[in-house]
């Protein structure tokens, strides 16, 4: 059985985390997956759970919107939030397809001093982070995780596991009843 896939993106980093995440959870499964640019309905840089989680939704029913003959629709949106006096990274990830939902967020990690004043004086993540480690466009590759633990948790593994735990309807369908 070969399922269409439409990732609300064209980042690779995204594209191939929703391949990597639906490829080990359904590994009998064909797929064909495209990437499209949708508009997210938040900031550039989500600056809170909320505006991020929203991203997400926002992109995945975009998407959906754009290629309505496909099987699942995926949003994928960073953001980050200020917490204990510091500045965290994560990401939120929707993934729908007829009558099912799931959603996942990526676990956090600290963003260093440097990057959160570049990004208080309105520099996106990614931008900061070029600015700070001397890169260009990190964030359509390793982002700012793999920047900060030298690629042993690259962005698209951090997004990988998010995208195995929002597929968990679909995979259990028979605990989540559609809408």
């Amino acid at each position: 059985m070969k399922k269409h896939i439409v990732v609300a993106s064209h980042n690779p980093v995204k594209i191939e985390a929703v391949k990597r995440g639906f490829e080990r959870l359904f590994p009998d499964t064909e797929i064909k997956i495209e990437g499209v640019s949708v508009e997210s309905g938040v900031p550039d840089q989500p600056m809170s759970d909320e505006e991020t989680r929203a991203g997400a939704h926002n992109r995945a029913a975009n998407a959906r919107e754009k290629v309505p003959d496909a099987d699942f629709w995926f949003g994928v949106e960073g953001g980050i939030e200020r917490h204990n006096g510091g500045m965290q990274s994560f990401a939120w990830i929707a993934a729908c397809a007829d009558g099912q939902f799931g959603e996942s967020r990526t676990t956090t990690f600290q963003l260093p001093p440097e990057v959160v004043k570049l990004v208080e004086e309105g520099l996106e993540l990614g931008d900061a982070d070029d600015q700070v480690f001397g890169k260009t466009n990190s964030k359509q590759e390793n982002g700012a995780v793999g920047l900060l633990t030298r690629n042993a948790i690259t962005r698209t593994l951090l997004y990988e596991q998010a995208v195995c735990l929002a597929l968990i309807p679909f995979v259990r369908p028979e605990l989540f009843p559609g809408e």
